[in-house]
């Protein structure tokens, strides 16, 4: 099987993509897994591995996320097959939460770039830092019509 590229050359499966074609498995990837919350979402469920969260606790471990974005990450990660849903018939239904086989095998990427990013993420703020003392010592040029 092949698959078209958008220069109209066939791409051959296992051949590797293009992350500027918008068909690149990993940009596509990234779509869907390359928010805050999918990340934290999965750590937090990996942690629990190979248990179930229930929706509430989950929000609990989430620092910061609103119930509507728990909910929308998790409707997106189960679309995915990385997390697998189980509702309970009781008033009110008892959601459960567990990542698959496919979600456990995510959390080895996501936490190599977890341990990249507490590696250099203090080289990224001294760089941010630096460019921002720098644009303060720029003069400013006063826009058209404006008084500097």
């Amino acid at each position: 099987m092949t698959t078209s590229r958008p220069d109209g050359r066939d791409r051959r499966p296992g051949e590797r993509g293009d992350l500027l074609d918008p068909l690149c498995p990993t940009r596509r990837l990234l779509d869907r897994i390359g928010t805050k919350w999918t990340s934290m979402a999965v750590k937090v469920l990996a942690e629990e591995a190979p248990d179930e969260l229930r929706f509430a606790e989950l929000r609990r471990r989430v620092p910061g996320i609103s119930q509507k974005m728990l909910s929308v990450t998790l409707r997106g990660l189960v679309r995915d097959g990385l997390v697998a849903r189980r509702v309970e018939p009781t008033v009110p239904p008892a959601v459960h939460y567990r990542l698959t086989e496919l979600g456990l095998s995510l959390e080895g990427p996501l936490s190599a770039l977890r341990v990249w990013a507490e590696t250099h993420m203090p080289e990224i703020d001294r760089s941010n830092r630096l460019a921002d003392e720098s644009s303060a010592d720029q003069p400013r040029i006063a826009s058209p019509g404006r008084a500097p």
